[in-house]
């Protein structure tokens, strides 16, 4: 009886590879209900990608990248288009002035960086540079390398890639990509977290090195004590709406 049951609900569902015209690096492979209205797909689509729904037009590519169909009338069923298990689905941005054309969320050369001079930074009351001069006198060790070098080691035990997690603050959910040190950042070890929404801050690639690979802004790399492993579900992006 429960295979029964588990074959209707794989029925009504299909796994499409969804990427977008914009976002180079953006390719997630996702489950959605037959049944949904293509209105339905395109608002889950806006918490992945944050393409506008009135902005965003809808492509359908087989598994041999050929263009089936535009996915229009969003009143209209996700099935009634025949899409299938390995089917493309293509995010394409009408709006010339959205924040991902250009490459602007890919390409951090684009964006002005800024700057300050060693003489201002200096004049401030508080900054790093005082700060850690100020631990250092008081507890010479805590910047031990050694001691740094094994950071947070024990912390990262029992999380290992894979797993799901929620990540404090803010109860973000996503999934294991990266468990290591970051000599690069900081000493001591990390855990990198493929977002389930847009909310990171990259794609896994920080300061030119690849840690883990995801989707643009949906790639965080955090200390262990701030990630809970579990069974954390995707959240349905509706469940909080009135019916």
């Amino acid at each position: 009886m429960s295979s029964m049951l588990q074959n209707v609900q794989s029925d009504d569902t299909v796994v499409l590879q969804v990427t977008h015209s914009n976002i180079k690096s953006f390719s997630s492979d996702l489950r959605f209900s037959l049944s949904e209205t293509i209105e339905s797909v395109k608002e889950k689509l806006w918490r992945k990608c944050g393409t506008a729904v009135d902005s965003m037009r809808l492509e359908l590519h087989d598994d041999y990248g050929e263009k089936v169909c535009d996915l229009v009338d969003d009143y209209r069923s996700l099935g009634f288009f025949s899409p299938h298990n390995g089917f493309r689905l293509n995010i394409v941005d009408l709006d010339p002035s959205s924040v991902s054309s250009g490459g602007w969320l890919e390409d951090t050369s684009l964006v002005e960086k800024y700057s300050i001079s060693e003489e201002n930074y200096n004049k401030l009351d508080c900054n790093f540079r005082k700060f850690k001069e100020k631990i250092v006198s008081q507890n010479p060790e805590t910047f031990d390398n050694k001691i740094s070098d094994v950071y947070m080691e024990a912390e990262c035990a029992n999380i290992k890639v894979g797993d799901r997690c929620e990540v404090e603050p803010g109860a973000k959910r996503g999934i294991v990509k990266f468990v290591g040190k970051a000599e690069g950042i900081a000493p001591g070890f990390w855990v990198g977290v493929q977002y389930d929404e847009p909310l990171g801050k990259h794609n896994g690639t920080i300061k030119g090195k690849i840690y883990f690979e995801c989707p643009s802004q949906h790639g965080a790399l955090l200390r262990p004590d701030k990630v809970r492993i579990g069974d954390y579900p995707e959240r349905d992006p509706f469940e909080d709406e009135e019916i």
